[in-house]
């Protein structure tokens, strides 16, 4: 009898760190051009193998300028914020694409891209808020627990809410620099949190100075999604700066976001999220950053 053994089909996956400051720092995401004979096990199966938070596959669109899918080591992603930032870097390296305005498919509809300036931009919705009374099954206290935080902790300024642009997040404002350098996140509780509440993760942040002279610093956990901590996240950065508007009462129409440097190693980053305003409401949010090619790693799948 005879045997035809298979061997494994291999890629080249272009690592690109989005949120760069300076050149330096960013978040590493997979990013795999012209993927459109893959399937959606091989794709689960190359972003297993790339080990990163996430990987991006690009392909054709009939309806958009790009199809992107987006997937964690563990599992599939609607949104992707650093991961489309790194993908139109990318495309903007190679020629692919220009300033102005283009666009991506995503399994969650169709966003808006913008190139501004050499630096990717992606659509979020208006940001939706759910608060502490409507969650189901999960109380502040189970959330401050999950991160060794006291209510006395929390800015005062407004309560930890669930945000939605798009993916959900929650986002829970500190006071200071050192209670957010100190978190003792509990992955297993946020993970059992986030699943409750279906958010991709955490997003703990301070406006305090000791921490930046931005808008606000900070961090990031998904262990659901396979990520304990993570060095820049454009779906979470967007709804805090609609969060500061919001709640907060600043009342900008850009913010400047840090993000990385409490990881260890540090991974610097920095993101900035405009908004489109009528007036004081929140139409829409754009948030960029620059993205920059650091390696390149074959893939069997």
């Amino acid at each position: 009898m005879n045997y035809i053994i298979e061997k494994d089909r291999t890629v080249t996956v272009q690592v690109v760190n989005a949120f760069v400051r300076d050149g330096q720092g960013g978040n590493p995401a997979g990013v795999l051009l012209d993927a459109d004979d893959l399937s959606e096990t091989d794709m689960q199966n190359i972003a297993a193998g790339m080990g990163l938070s996430e990987t991006a596959f690009v392909s054709k669109s009939v309806t958009e300028g790009f199809k992107l899918d987006f997937f964690t080591p563990n599992r599939r992603i609607a949104h992707c914020g650093h991961a489309t930032i790194a993908s139109f870097s990318l495309l903007l390296q190679e020629g692919r694409v220009g300033e102005g305005e283009t666009s991506k498919e995503t399994v969650d509809g169709p966003r808006k891209i913008l190139i501004k300036n050499g630096k990717p931009f992606m659509e979020q919705l208006a940001p939706s808020y759910q608060d502490a009374t409507a969650w189901d099954g999960v109380t502040i206290e189970d959330v401050l627990t999950s991160l060794s935080l006291t209510k006395e902790d929390l800015d005062p300024r407004a309560p930890p809410s669930r945000v939605d642009t798009g993916n959900g997040s929650l986002q829970i404002g500190v006071r200071s620099d050192m209670i957010l350098r100190n978190l003792a996140p509990n992955q297993e509780a946020i993970a059992k949190i986030s699943e409750a509440l279906d958010l991709v993760g955490f997003y703990v942040f301070t406006t305090d100075r000791a921490a930046t002279q931005n808008d606000a610093a900070a961090r990031m956990f998904a262990p659901a999604y396979g990520i304990p901590e993570e060095a820049a996240t454009g779906m979470m950065a967007g709804p805090l700066a609609g969060y500061l508007h919001d709640r907060f009462g600043i009342k900008k129409p850009s913010f400047v976001i840090e993000q990385g440097g409490y990881m260890t190693p540090p991974s610097p980053s920095l993101l900035t999220v405009e908004l489109d305003l009528d007036g004081n409401q929140i139409r829409g949010i754009m948030a960029g950053g620059e993205g920059k090619v650091m390696d390149r790693r074959t893939v069997s799948f």
